[in-house]
């Protein structure tokens, strides 16, 4: 059974502004840089005004992960995220996640927003988070949600400051 995350951010930021930092080849080295984790890179990047496509591989180290994670996992983990943005109208784009754990039985997939609300934006990532193992992979998949929200909310912290510190073109 897959364990569903749903996550929501209001950005102070018009969504066409937030669409061309968060798919921008500059940003996501530095978001990278900060967050990211040990092995971290951007691993393939496409992006134009109306679409983008890229690739990162984020790491957790082992010490971080919680011991539960140990009995079906060892070492660092790294995890390949393929995240595709495209615009549907003016002001709102729709797109796709996908997750992989090379060498690990979970995965997650699901899909993103990103709309104009009042002022500003509203971002949404609906996901599900699927570990195989016997037994414990329903705790596991609670356990890996958990890190993915945090993770959004770190990216959301992150582009929250980008924003302030790049002005808009």
């Amino acid at each position: 059974m897959a364990r569903s995350i749903d996550y929501r951010s209001t950005l102070a930021y018009p969504a066409e502004r937030v669409f061309a930092a968060i798919t921008d080849e500059e940003y996501l080295q530095a978001r990278l840089r900060e967050i990211g984790g040990p092995g971290s890179a951007l691993l393939d990047h496409e992006a134009t005004p109306e679409a983008a496509r890229y690739e990162l591989r984020q790491g957790l180290s082992e010490k971080d992960l919680p011991p539960i994670v140990g009995k079906v996992m060892n070492g660092d983990l790294a995890i390949v995220r393929t995240e595709t943005l495209n615009r549907i109208q003016p002001g709102r784009y729709s797109g796709d996640v996908d997750v992989a754990i090379p060498g690990a039985p979970a995965s997650a997939s699901g899909t993103m927003a990103l709309a104009e609300d009042g002022d500003g934006s509203l971002f949404e990532v609906h996901a599900d988070v699927t570990v195989r193992v016997p037994l414990i992979g329903g705790k596991i998949e609670e356990i890996v949600a958990d890190q993915v929200r945090r993770l959004l909310e770190a990216e959301t912290q992150f582009t929250v400051r980008w924003l302030g510190s790049h002005p808009a073109p």
